[in-house]
């Protein structure tokens, strides 16, 4: 199954609010015909803009193939929020990798963060982009750990996280089933595909040659790549893979480390004086459970709403009511609320939660796995492939040399493995363990 093909349609945005709210980009051309390139990127999500802007930036030749929009994917559909460090938190990271590293990997997530920062207002890229991501508890054992994580995070870091108790939390994020949690004024949030679409204007200005509707079919590797379309081909010196949960047998080496999988997400209507029922400052929230809640109030006041789980790569056929449940556990006074928009979209998870960066050949690079935490890591990503391609990889490899397990299973079995695990952890969600 092809999952850029599974669920949307062929070159076209999902009706989701994001694509309703942003001003739409020119369309670029389909390639035609061969042309040659110093480095050819494929995919046209935040990994792959920021590989060919920084290359652009530099001075290398770079052509882009999309085989939609630029920011079809999961650039273009996700929760926008900003996080700090890894997807794994660091008491996690330090058990896996040791003390030293985790506070490397800390410091790149600082880095990602600022430079996110720093191309938003470069480039004035008009994202709405705020400060504040909170972390919610739903039972005092989880409050517990996040409250022991800021203290943590505060002695060995120097990073401060603001603790919340039930009375602070119920001020900030009024649901019943919420009891404490940690609000981290580092981290942020942002219209995702306005983010996207302006990394694309910006690779565009910096030179890069972006061609959308573009499919790539084929590639063959040596001392020149060629990567194949149905109307052209690029023959360059390097390759960059920026695919994520779309990458499918294109790459096989990395399809048994890194598994996609859909995540659904609703935007309400506005919601006016109501909007206080939700929050009453402007951040981000996501919660404690195994399939994490994520939300937010849009610059225009409608709660926009992550949830839900979904076994195999087909969008359920009621979004909305798929999502509308985990939304009303967390706000039951919003049952009445209307659901203007409803979309879903495909990411990419890895085995212990943290992106894998391959070298496939000496000039042939790939990033996926992002699990969730793509906003900052792929951004730095593709930054970071765009310097190893120049020859400076100490970024590039620090990452790589990060453990990249195998599902169990491999490509073929992954699937119907990761469903087993899921519903298990939605159980103990549902029981409260």
């Amino acid at each position: 199954m092809n999952l850029l093909f599974s669920n949307d349609r062929t070159g076209a945005y999902p009706d989701s609010w994001y694509a309703a709210s942003t001003e739409a980009l020119a369309q670029f051309p389909a390639i035609e015909g061969e042309v040659r390139a110093d480095v050819c990127v494929v995919g046209g999500g935040y990994t792959g803009l920021s590989a060919a802007l920084h290359l652009a930036e530099a001075g290398l030749d770079v052509v882009l193939l999309e085989a939609h929009r630029v920011g079809f994917g999961a650039s273009g559909r996700n929760g926008g929020q900003l996080g700090s460090g890894q997807r794994l938190d660091q008491m996690k990271l330090e058990g896996l990798i040791g003390r030293d590293d985790a506070r490397r990997m800390w410091d790149f997530g600082e880095a990602a963060k600022a430079l996110v920062r720093d191309l938003v207002a470069r480039h004035g890229i008009d994202c709405h982009l705020r400060d504040g991501v909170a972390w919610a508890g739903s039972s005092d054992g989880s409050v517990r750990d996040l409250h022991d994580y800021a203290e943590h995070m505060s002695a060995r870091y120097g990073y401060g996280l603001e603790v919340l108790g039930r009375e602070a939390f119920q001020a900030l994020c009024p649901s019943p089933g919420l009891v404490g949690g940690v609000l981290d004024m580092g981290a942020a949030h942002l219209h995702p595909l306005a983010l996207a679409l302006g990394l694309a204007r910006a690779a565009d200005a910096a030179g890069a040659r972006v061609f959308e509707r573009s499919l790539v079919t084929r590639i063959e590797h040596g001392t020149k790549v060629r990567v194949e379309t149905a109307q052209g081909a690029v023959i360059a010196d390097h390759l960059i893979l920026g695919c994520n949960g779309y990458l499918g047998g294109l790459e096989p080496r990395v399809a048994t480390r890194v598994m996609p999988i859909n995540n659904f997400v609703v935007a309400t209507e506005p919601l006016g004086a109501r909007a206080q029922e939700v929050l009453t400052r402007d951040v981000a929230v996501c919660d404690d459970r195994f399939v994490v809640n994520y939300w937010k109030l849009s610059h225009d006041g409608r709660l926009l709403f992550g949830g839900g789980e979904s076994y195999g790569y087909r969008f359920p056929s009621d979004i909305r009511a798929t999502v509308r449940k985990p939304l009303t556990q967390v706000y039951p006074h919003l049952r009445d609320v209307k659901l203007d928009y409803a979309w879903g979209g495909t990411l990419a998870i890895t085995m212990k939660r943290l992106p894998h960066l391959a070298r496939l050949a000496p000039n042939v690079l790939s990033v996926s796995g992002y699990s969730g935490h793509g906003v900052g890591n792929a951004v730095q990503a593709g930054q970071l492939m765009a310097r190893a391609v120049q020859g400076q990889a100490e970024g590039f490899d620090a990452f790589a040399a990060l453990p990249a397990p195998a599902f169990p299973g491999g490509a073929r079995l992954r699937s119907p493995l990761l469903v087993l695990a899921m519903s298990w952890f939605a159980l103990r969600d549902k029981l409260g363990f």
